[in-house]
């Protein structure tokens, strides 16, 4: 059975297509005593709050009436943000060649709990960036398992 996020993916992706942005993300989470379900969107030009607002006004009869979420929940729509998180293979495929971070959730055989470089490839089992600090230089594989959080950078 598919998860939440990928059943509410599937039913809202093409209302969100419709009216000119990309679904970037479904999120689906607790925090506190609070359900929240935070809807990522994008669009070359950018995102603002009419943007955010439109898709809310178009999605939220259509989760009502779907009713996958049996607890009570609080909608988000939001921008992926200056710094995107890269929690897909397509999320990484459309950022190769581009400076990564890459957090850990422990730390690795290196005694690093974070890398940062440029994203070279990556599959199913690990991620290789090549790093380029001034004290490493080189290629780094990281067993995609031990990946607690991977984003882009934005250099201001």
């Amino acid at each position: 059975m598919a998860s939440i996020e990928e059943r509410v993916e599937t039913l809202v992706k093409p209302t969100i297509e419709n009216l000119g942005y990309e679904l970037y993300d479904v999120e689906y989470s607790k925090e506190g005593k609070n359900f929240f379900l935070r809807i990522f969107i994008d669009n070359p030009k950018g995102i603002d709050l009419n943007d955010c607002e439109k898709v809310n006004n178009a999605i939220n009869e259509i989760l009502d009436e779907a009713d996958y979420i049996k607890e009570q929940y609080f909608l988000e729509v939001s921008s992926t943000g200056i710094e995107k998180i890269l929690r897909k293979d397509k999320h990484l495929e459309k950022n190769i060649g581009k400076e990564i971070e890459i957090k850990l959730f422990k730390k690795d055989e290196n005694g690093k709990k974070q890398y940062q470089g440029i994203l070279q490839e990556f599959n199913q089992d690990e991620i290789i960036i090549k790093n380029q600090t001034e004290s490493e230089v080189g290629e780094v594989k990281i067993e995609r398992k031990n990946v607690a959080l991977v984003k882009t950078i934005f250099h201001w």
